[in-house]
């Protein structure tokens, strides 16, 4: 006997106040009587704390706790019987702002390193204390509702930039630092997610020749544990938009997809938030890297340039 959830949406993608519909499938090899079918839907956001991450004590586990952002629970068949084959059961939901005590809003379906947003529909058969009950789960996405769309702008936030010699904070090859070089653009630090990062690069100048040019989307998660806020930096994702030596004033174009579920509009709540960055990374071919172990491109090197800057996601209609 199997139990499966399939929802009308291929892309299980839906808003608040939108009617969540699909069907429950159960496959039987002989009938069985229950005690009702419900529908549930839970929305949390999981906060992990990890022993050692900016000097944070195992001890802090316990002070952060799943946020609870919905839950509900509709029945869909009372008690009954199931016959032997295939029975198709439909159901229909809504994930309503009413269902939501507090009245907080539901953020984005988020997959990050210590944050994860995530929406369940769960399906359940009771069968009564002599037998197990039949259950299927299914992570279904939520986007922020209509209400609290942004519209998108006219023309994208470019920011201006340029990397030298004198704008890094560590240390650099000797050759780099005597020969010097300059490398300027712009990039977009507003963004909506069903939009590209763009922008543009030039190389006007460098003493050493380049090996890469590589372009980091990061996601900075803030948890507020006890008395104190713990920060982490992670990498979502590296596009390479130039291999090797790169040839000088030639404007190279920036334009970088955003991930889904590995980003979200961003977010400033009172127990976390979730905040982006884009960093420009220039290597510098040196017979040093080959020796060394391949290693963060955010850790700094003596071959290694990089500029990094505030990245705002939201999304639009």
């Amino acid at each position: 006997m199997s139990v499966e959830l399939k929802l009308s949406r291929s892309n299980r993608v839906y808003r608040p106040d939108e009617p969540i519909q699909g069907k429950i499938v159960v496959t039987l090899s002989s009938s069985i009587s229950h005690q009702g079918i419900r529908i549930s839907l839970n929305g949390t956001a999981n906060l992990q704390v990890r022993g050692g991450m900016t000097g944070v004590i195992e001890s802090l586990y316990t002070a952060v706790k799943p946020i609870t952002i919905v839950t509900k629970s509709t029945e869909v068949g009372s008690s009954g019987r199931l016959g032997a084959g295939r029975t198709e059961i439909p159901f229909s939901v809504i994930l309503s702002s009413q269902d939501n005590d507090r009245n907080e809003i539901f953020y984005e379906t988020f997959h990050g390193a210590n944050i994860s947003i995530q929406y369940l529909i769960t399906a359940d058969i009771t069968r009564g204390y002599l037998h197990k009950s039949l259950s299927a789960t299914m992570e279904f996405i939520i986007e922020s509702a209509k209400k609290n769309l942004q519209v998108t702008p006219v023309s994208p936030d470019m920011v201006s930039f340029y990397i030298t010699q004198d704008t890094q904070k560590h240390p650099l090859l000797p050759e780099l630092v005597s020969g010097g070089f300059r490398i300027v653009g712009k990039i977009s630090t507003q963004c909506s997610l069903s939009d590209p990062v763009t922008g543009d690069i030039t190389v006007e100048a460098s003493a050493v020749p380049i090996q890469s040019i590589d372009i980091q989307l990061l996601r900075v998660e803030s948890i507020l544990a006890g008395d104190r806020i713990v920060m982490e930096t992670s990498v979502i994702q590296t596009t390479q938009i130039a291999d090797g030596d790169v040839c000088r004033s030639l404007t190279l174009p920036i334009y970088v997809m955003i991930p889904r579920l590995l980003a979200c509009p961003t977010v400033y709540t009172g127990p976390f938030s979730i905040e982006f960055q884009v960093s420009i990374i220039v290597s510098f071919q040196s017979e040093l890297s080959k020796i060394q172990p391949k290693s963060d491109m955010r850790t700094p090197r003596l071959w290694l340039a990089m500029e990094t800057l505030p990245l705002r996601l939201f999304r639009t209609t």
